[in-house]
């Protein structure tokens, strides 16, 4: 059983870590400046703006 504490559950990401996480795993994966991929997720720009998640 995973006991979590009080703390732990207030925590929650922000987007700006969640955004550098993404950018960072994606700069190991391709050899992309960190920096290049963190600023085209800031920018909000879509590739495919019609493709939604799925339900």
């Amino acid at each position: 059983m995973i006991r979590r504490s009080k703390s732990a559950a207030r925590n929650q990401l922000s987007p700006e870590r969640i955004r550098r996480s993404v950018a960072s795993s994606s700069a190991i994966e391709t050899g992309e400046p960190t920096a290049a991929i963190e600023a085209r997720l800031k920018s909000g720009k879509r590739r495919f703006p019609q493709l939604t998640l799925a339900d």
